[in-house]
This record gives structure tokens, sequence and C-alpha cells, in this order.
């Protein structure tokens, strides 16, 4: 028998996770745990054949945004996100790349010379592109762990058609350890199987098809720290390696847009600590903290920074920003590569926006 439960989704007490019916936003129940969200993505292989490095050999981890530029001009740049190198190939001239296909794939059966840069600088070239299909694997279910149903999950469950175990679409919300909103993921779920769970007498373990967008295990410690509420100092991103920078960077978006900002009145005067901007995810961090405070977001890219300067997220213009150590940006992001590869200067972008958005910058 499926224990009745009722379900307040404010009740910090119940959990991290609601699902929740997207359409009527009805809740299907809370928990505390999952399983099957933090995982390894199923990654891609690929073969770039008679490669030749620009420069230092490619091994190990590559970059968090690679871009593969191939050499017919009619084709777009395509990304390949969190690249790892396993090496030359043995007996080839071919190297080995694995990786996440962002949405801007390569073309079908693509096998043309490529390019690659990780953003900042040219890895090296290939004569031949060859994608390496993965075999068929079935998707892990998504389990909510001690899962607290609502009476028409129960009703569902109790039930058992093809039709009620089939919840269409429904968001996984995910809130910290003080009940405020930190991200989501959308899931079209169907129900696997459910049982009794071991977390309480009123509780069930409920195992979906969701096909959820895993969280893979570098960014764990990141999830973590902001599972447990938002930081209280500013910069606790700064030791962490690029690929965590951007994990960090992505919560702190996802957050901030759920967030109601209070904006400043105009001619505020805001401070960056420009010191441990080496890459591009800890320039958007430190101007979040700078106009925010300790965790705080304004803009994740050159577009939403322009969004951010129009209103509604603690900026009202004019006013003036004090940057200091600008040195430190200057020396790793004056020379970048956009997708296609040509080179731009993303501080000045960055100036640009700042001061046609009525932000006055002095440096320090």
């Amino acid at each position: 028998m499926i224990p009745t439960m009722h379900v307040d989704r404010d009740h910090r007490g119940q959990g991290r996770y609601t699902l929740t019916d997207t359409g009527s936003g009805h809740v299907w129940g809370v928990c505390a745990e999952t399983e099957g969200l933090f995982r390894e993505p199923r990654r891609g292989t690929y073969e770039l054949l008679g490669w030749v490095p620009d420069g230092a050999e490619v091994r190990g981890w590559v970059g968090s945004r690679v871009w593969l530029v191939p050499e017919d001009e009619t084709l777009d740049a395509w990304l390949l996100e969190d690249a790892e190198s396993l090496g030359q190939h043995p007996g080839t001239d071919g190297l080995v790349l694995t990786g996440l296909d962002d949405y801007e794939g390569p073309p079908e059966g693509h096998r043309g010379p490529v390019r690659l840069h990780d953003g900042y600088r040219w890895l090296g070239s290939c004569r031949e592109f060859a994608r390496v299909l993965p075999s068929s694997q079935a998707e892990p279910p998504l389990v909510l762990l001690g899962l607290a149903p609502s009476d028409r999950l129960r009703r569902a469950l109790t039930t058992g058609t093809r039709r009620t175990l089939d919840l269409e679409e429904a968001r996984l919300e995910i809130r910290d350890d003080r009940g405020e909103p930190l991200t989501d993921r959308l899931l079209h779920p169907k129900v696997r199987a459910w049982e009794p769970s071991s977390r309480g007498t009123d509780l069930i373990d409920l195992e979906l098809d969701a096909h959820v967008a895993p969280v893979p295990g570098y960014t764990r410690s990141v999830w973590e720290r902001w599972l447990a509420g938002p930081p209280e100092a500013a910069g606790a991103w700064a030791r962490l390696e690029t690929r965590q920078r951007g994990a960090w960077l992505d919560l702190v978006r996802e957050r901030g847009c759920r967030l109601k900002h209070q904006d400043r009145r105009a001619a505020h005067a805001y401070e960056l600590d420009g010191l441990h901007i080496t890459d591009e995810p800890s320039l958007y961090l430190a101007l979040g903290e700078a106009v925010n405070g300790p965790g705080g977001y304004f803009g994740s890219s050159p577009d939403g920074l322009v969004d951010c300067l129009r209103g509604y997220f603690g900026y009202t213009a004019p006013a003036t920003l004090l940057w200091r150590d600008a040195a430190t940006a200057r020396e790793y992001l004056s020379c970048v590569l956009a997708p296609e590869g040509e080179q731009y200067d993303l501080v000045a972008l960055v100036l640009d926006i700042l001061t046609e958005g009525g932000m006055h910058v002095i440096f320090a």
C-alpha cells in the first residue's frame, strides 16, 4: 500500500528535490536524495587522423569548450564540451579525443579536415575527422529516494496503467538547504518502478525513465557547496580549475535568474577584485560578485551582461566600477578566440559593454 503523504513544498526538512508538473504546477512529491542525477555522461569518441599539434602535444584534459573549425568554409565550427585527449592511436598518426557533443555538433558523416582551439589557443589540425559512434546503452533511471508522494501520484501508482504512469512533462526543482531555489531539470518522466523506502515508513523510492542530463563527477564538489547554501564570502571559486569555475558560473546564472534583485540607486560605486581573473568564467564570476555580492550574478556572456545592464539585476545606470588588478585579466583574456577562430580582446569587449550600459570603469 502506498502511504498518503501531505506535500509541503516550502518545508525544508522534506528535502532538496521537488518533482513538479510543468502544466498544472502540481507537486508530485519531494525528496532529500536522488540516484542517477550525479553520474558521468555518455561521451563521444573522435579520431583526428593526420594530427599535427600547434606547439605542445595535446594530452589529458583539453578544455571545457573545444571548437572544431572545418576547412570547408561553408560549414560552421562545432563545439565539443569537456574534451579529453587519449593520446595517439597506437600505430597511427591519429589523435583520439573524447567529449560531449553540444547542440552545435558535427554534420552527419563529416570526415573532412578540421582545426581545433580551446578558446585561448590553437591546439592543432588534422586531415580527417572521424566520429566513432558509441555502442547503444540503456539510459540509467533517475531514482527519487525517500520521496513523499502527493495523493495524485499515490493514486497513479495504485492504478498502474501505462497512461497514469506517464507523468508527461515535469520539472525537478532543486533547492539549497536554506530552501531557496538553486536550479532545475526539465524531464519527461515515466514511472519504471517504486517501492517503500528505508528512509521512512511514509516514503517511497520512485524509479523514473527520465533521460535527465547528468551532473558529471568533476562538478560534484561545486554542487555540494551550493546545495549547502550560497557562499558568505566573495572569491570562494578562486581556487577552482577552469571547468569547475564554469560549473560554478552555471549555478550562479541559474540561481541568479530565479532571484528577485533589488536594483541599487543610480551613482552607486562598485568594486571588482580582479586578482583571480585568469579565464572567461572567472571574469563573469568576479563581475557578478562586484555588483551583487558573494555568489552574485551579473551576466555569464557578453549578451548576458548586456541584459543585466538593462535593469532588474541589482544595477541602475549610471554607476562607477573600480576594477582592481585589471592587469591579470588583460594578460589572460586580451587575445582569445571566437568559435570560428578569429582573435578578439574579451576585456575590451566587456569594457565597451559596461560603458554603453552606463558603468564608468576606473582602474586601481
